[in-house]
């Protein structure tokens, strides 16, 4: 793998600007345009992409050939999910869907081996390193993944300052179309409730010496977000960039 995702953790925590994307259309083609454009991270979306697991060595192969990190985002947040990804080289997990301190505490134990978590210990696996890293050195792979929680539910915005303080939550995610229709504002990314939400989420993050994070439909909003404070920021995705080239393509000649 030629990501240093040790060093790409380190750039999270240490608050760099960090520019990324979705992978929804389960392409190693792709994931390979998308990370030679220069993005700082790709997550493949295994949520709501139309990709599985069985997809996921190509693509994360194909992110690997170039210096973007290569992130996953599973269907859910067990255990097996979460250690599948990561046993097939995942560099880190966005975790979806959590509300409270004790199931982002659970899930947080599912990305590190024992004695820090419950990941299940293989060291045939690409994200042992295929067996490279001997017993001994195994924990230390712990401080390589990066963990993404998302925030997208009033419920998870109130505990954000809690879950931002447990180790292992490296950023705090907002979904943006997730959160507004859980506030009752479907899609009012400019309601006071929602800016006030986004708010308490980046007052969590930085408290706790972590990254606020966010996905954004066009480029032209991430002035705004980065002066909010989010620094782990998602500018669209792969079928996003199809949709947006194929109408800009037939805007003229129509």
């Amino acid at each position: 793998m030629t990501t240093d995702s040790t060093t790409f953790r380190q750039r999270v925590l240490r608050g760099d600007l960090l520019l990324g994307a979705f992978l929804n259309l389960g392409s190693p083609a792709a994931a390979e345009l998308c990370a030679r454009a220069g993005f700082d991270w790709l997550i493949v979306d295994l949520e709501h992409g139309v990709g599985n697991e069985a997809d996921l060595v190509p693509v994360l192969t194909a992110i690997e050939t170039t210096r973007t990190a290569a992130l996953v985002r599973p269907a859910s947040g067990e255990r097996l999910r979460i250690g599948r990804a990561l046993d097939l080289g995942a560099a880190g997990i966005m975790v979806p869907r959590l509300e409270t301190v004790a199931e982002v505490r659970e899930a947080v134990s599912y990305l590190r081996y024992p004695p820090d978590g419950v990941r299940g210990v293989a060291l045939l696996t690409r994200g042992a390193r295929f067996g490279t890293v001997a017993h001994a050195q195994v924990r230390s792979l712990n401080e390589e993944v990066l963990g993404i929680f998302q925030v997208e539910s009033p419920l998870a915005v109130a505990n954000a300052g809690e879950i931002a303080a447990i180790d292992g939550v490296d950023v705090l995610f907002v979904g943006p179309s997730d959160l507004s229709h859980s506030l009752g504002i479907p899609g009012q990314l400019d309601h006071p409730d929602y800016l006030a939400a986004l708010d308490t989420v980046v007052a969590a993050s930085h408290g706790a010496g972590k990254s606020a994070g966010i996905l954004l439909r066009q480029a032209r909003d991430l002035e705004r977000h980065v002066e909010l404070g989010f620094r782990f920021v998602g500018i669209g995705s792969d079928g996003g960039f199809v949709v947006d080239a194929a109408a800009a393509a037939l805007a003229a000649p129509r």
